[in-house]
């Protein structure tokens, strides 16, 4: 009896310690990023082409955000999202990331989280001159602060990545997959990895498969039962693509919930630029054609919504700009890390938190896919507000009501407030330097 009065303090203590640890613990963190699907693809945010029940569900019961900006092209998003940089300062050649560059994934290894990357990579410098051996190439991942990975477009010809994928996962190529579905694949595995680390802190990144050409039969569109129909391209498989990439959202926050992880963890969900210029949406506001590649708001403004039940009591719309060199130092604040000096992003933890954001004032895009030589929509720079936009060769548009950019105004026709404004936005893209690297012949000239 004096043994156990004496152990019971004991006891009471241990458990006092455990749940401090527990209510200390960093969230897990889940961020999905479709490709080539901008603003006007969800239905909350006007589409009436695509149904996305399970995203509209979350951004009524997280933020919404009205005002994600993105690279307007592929690389260039996935190099600012991982690195929290302007293009000019790190992005060296379409489909590579700079092996000397550090990530959110490093940043959240370093911070003890387990850490995976799944879906699409293309960041090996596949088809560059920074093109290196494939045993280099398997390690990739790692060396960006994956401990484990399920990618595509990973190593010399992508192959498929839908029906019958060409996938790596951690060092080998699948096999087998004859009969599989991409997209389903990858999520398979981002799910076994948060059942197999539910006991510490997790980062998911999963750059998606989906929405991006060609466009295909879904499992769910009637003519995936016909095999032969898997790879015949129409474009009306978008619809079934788009909302095909709302069931894997539902699949992946089903799994989070059954884990008894809901608290504990941010979803965040975004695509990385506009949808394909072949597609056009009809929306609430009318048809709203895909700008892929390009710099007004059909090629940067993406769908972005924020997921976390125990921090947002109340679902809300955030309309105030957010861009992607954010997300690095948003990540680095959530995990408890201090935010890093050389970024060009700010924290949104605060507004994940449910309390006090400060406003961006401004969004600045640098875009040099470094892809295309002597076609101008493809390279270019701007400031924007929510209302104003400038770009490097003095176009300067009213946004709000010109998203097309089809007239820019004049100086003779500027307001004094607009004169300020743009003497603003002047000073800001001066400010920056030029691009570090140049243009190549070496570079691929075709956009995919």
């Amino acid at each position: 009896m004096k043994f156990i009065k004496q152990l019971i303090p004991s006891l009471f203590v241990s458990l006092v310690s455990i749940l401090s640890i527990a209510q200390d613990r960093p969230p897990n963190i889940v961020l999905l990023m479709a490709d080539d699907m901008g603003y006007e693809c969800l239905s909350a945010n006007g589409s009436t082409s695509y149904n996305t029940p399970f995203l509209d569900k979350l951004g009524k019961e997280g933020i919404r955000f009205n005002y994600a900006i993105s690279q307007p092209l592929c690389t260039p998003s996935r190099v600012k999202i991982m690195t929290g940089s302007y293009n000019y300062r790190n992005y060296k050649s379409f489909g590579y990331l700079d092996v000397n560059e550090k990530t959110f994934g490093n940043l959240l290894k370093d911070a003890g989280y387990a850490t995976c990357v799944v879906g699409k990579w293309q960041l090996n410098g596949v088809n560059s001159k920074f093109e290196t051996p494939e045993k280099e190439m398997l390690k990739r991942p790692q060396h960006f602060g994956f401990d484990e990975y399920c990618l595509w477009n990973f190593i010399g010809g992508s192959g498929n990545r839908y029906a019958n994928p060409n996938l790596y996962q951690n060092g080998n190529q699948l096999e087998g997959l004859e009969d599989a579905y991409g997209p389903d694949v990858v999520s398979d595995y981002a799910i076994d990895f948060m059942k197999r680390n539910k006991d510490r802190p997790f980062l998911v990144y999963y750059p998606m498969i989906l929405t991006h050409n060609p466009f295909l039969p879904t499992p769910d569109s009637k003519e995936w039962k016909d095999k032969s129909m898997r790879l015949k391209g129409d474009k009306r498989y978008f619809k079934d693509m788009v909302e095909y990439t709302d069931k894997i959202a539902l699949k992946l926050v089903n799994t989070i919930n059954a884990l008894g992880l809901e608290d504990d963890t941010i979803f965040i969900f975004t695509a990385d630029n506009g949808t394909h210029y072949s597609i056009t949406t009809e929306t609430l506001n009318g048809a709203f054609k895909g700008g892929k590649g390009t710099m007004p708001d059909a090629g940067t403004h993406v769908p972005m919504v924020v997921y976390n039940p125990s921090k947002i009591k109340k679902g809300f719309d955030y309309n105030e700009l957010f861009e992607f060199s954010d997300f690095l130092p948003t990540l680095a604040e959530a995990a408890g890390l201090p935010i890093p000096e050389k970024t060009d992003g700010k924290s949104f933890y605060p507004l994940f938190s449910n309390v006090n954001q400060p406003i961006r004032e401004t969004a600045f895009i640098h875009y040099d896919p470094l892809k295309r030589a002597n076609n101008k929509q493809w390279y270019g720079r701007f400031v924007r507000n929510k209302t104003y936009k400038l770009y490097s060769d003095n176009r300067f548009y009213n946004v709000s009501i010109d998203a097309d950019e089809k007239h820019p105004i004049a100086d003779t026709e500027l307001t004094k407030k607009e004169f300020l404004l743009k003497e603003k936005f002047e000073a800001e893209l001066n400010a920056a330097p030029p691009h570090h690297f140049k243009q190549s012949d070496e570079y691929p000239k075709k956009i995919k």
